[in-house]
C-alpha cells in the first residue's frame, strides 16, 4: 500500500513538537517528497524512508518554510552518494526561489552533486506533475499570499488516492482536487489571515470533497484535540497530523 509520511507538521512558526510542513509519498521504496522548509532528509531517516529511493521532489510555493532547506536537501542526498539526476518539480516562482538559494552557495567543488532537473508545472487546476509505474501526481491552484499549488497523488496500480491542499484559504480547486481523495491531508492554520485555512473550513473541504479520512498540518503553537470540536460536527474523521506520523491511502 501507498503511504504518505508526515516529514513535518507545522506552520512557519509552531510548537517544539513541530517542523514545517512536508511530506514523503512512499511506494515500494520509492519516494515523492513534497517541500523542504527544514531538514527533510532528516526527516525521511527519522521516518525510516530511505534516501536513495527519492524519484522527485515538489515545491509548492516560494515561501522559506517550504523552501529554504533546498541546500541542504541537495547537500545530504550527495553526501549520502546520489550520483544521478533529481527531478524537481513547481510553479515557476518556487522554482526560481528554488534555484536562487541553491545558487546562493559555492557548490563547484562538490565533485559528483546530482543535476538537477528543473519541471515547471502550471498554474492551473488539473496541470500534470509526473507520472510513473508509482504514481500519478496533478496540481491545482490554491489562494494564498503568493501563487501555490497543492497536488493530488494517485497509486498508478489503483491503491489510492491522496491529496494534498498546501497553504491555502479555502479553495473551490482544492476541493476539486481532492474529489473522492481517500486521505486529504489539509492547511489548518487556524486563521484565515494570509491565505489560511480554519479547522472548520478545512473540514468543509473535506466533506464537500466525498474524502474518507482529513488529517491536518501546518498547525500553529499549542493546537490541541480539544480545537477540533466544532470542526468534528462538519466531518468526524479527522486528526491532527503530528511529526512522523504515516497513513496508508
Amino acid at each position: 500500500m501507498p503511504v504518505v509520511h508526515l516529514l513535518g507538521t507545522g506552520a512557519g512558526v509552531s510548537g517544539p513538537e513541530r517542523t514545517t510542513t512536508m511530506l514523503a509519498f512512499e511506494s515500494g521504496g520509492h519516494s515523492v517528497v513534497v517541500d523542504c522548509g527544514g531538514d527533510a532528509v532528516q526527516r525521511l531517516l527519522a521516518a525510516g524512508v530511505d534516501p536513495s529511493g527519492i524519484e522527485a521532489l515538489i515545491v509548492t510555493h516560494e515561501h522559506p518554510d517550504h523552501v529554504s532547506g533546498f541546500p541542504l536537501f541537495m547537500e545530504k542526498i550527495w553526501l549520502l552518494g546520489r550520483r544521478h539526476p533529481l527531478p524537481v518539480y513547481g510553479i515557476r516562482p518556487a522554482l526560481d526561489q528554488a534555484r536562487r538559494v541553491w545558487e546562493a552557495f559555492d557548490t563547484g567543488g562538490w565533485e559528483g552533486v546530482p543535476d538537477i532537473q528543473w519541471n515547471e508545472v502550471r498554474h492551473q487546476a488539473g496541470a500534470p506533475v509526473l507520472s510513473s509505474d508509482r504514481w500519478r501526481v496533478t496540481a491545482a491552484p490554491g489562494i494564498h499570499g503568493v501563487p501555490v499549488i497543492g497536488v493530488r497523488v494517485e497509486d498508478a496500480r489503483g491503491a489510492g488516492v491522496a491529496a494534498y491542499s498546501c497553504d491555502t484559504a479555502k479553495s473551490p480547486e482544492i476541493t476539486e482536487l481532492a474529489r473522492g481523495a481517500d486521505l486529504l491531508v489539509h492547511e489548518a492554520t487556524g486563521t484565515t489571515q494570509g491565505g489560511h485555512t480554519t479547522y472548520v473550513q478545512a473540514a468543509e473541504v473535506a466533506r464537500d470533497a466525498g474524502a474518507r479520512r482529513l488529517v491536518l498540518v501546518h498547525l500553529p503553537p499549542g493546537v490541541t484535540d480539544h480545537d477540533l470540536a466544532e470542526a468534528r460536527t462538519v466531518f468526524d474523521d479527522m486528526l491532527l497530523g503530528e511529526d512522523g506520523a504515516r497513513y496508508e491511502f
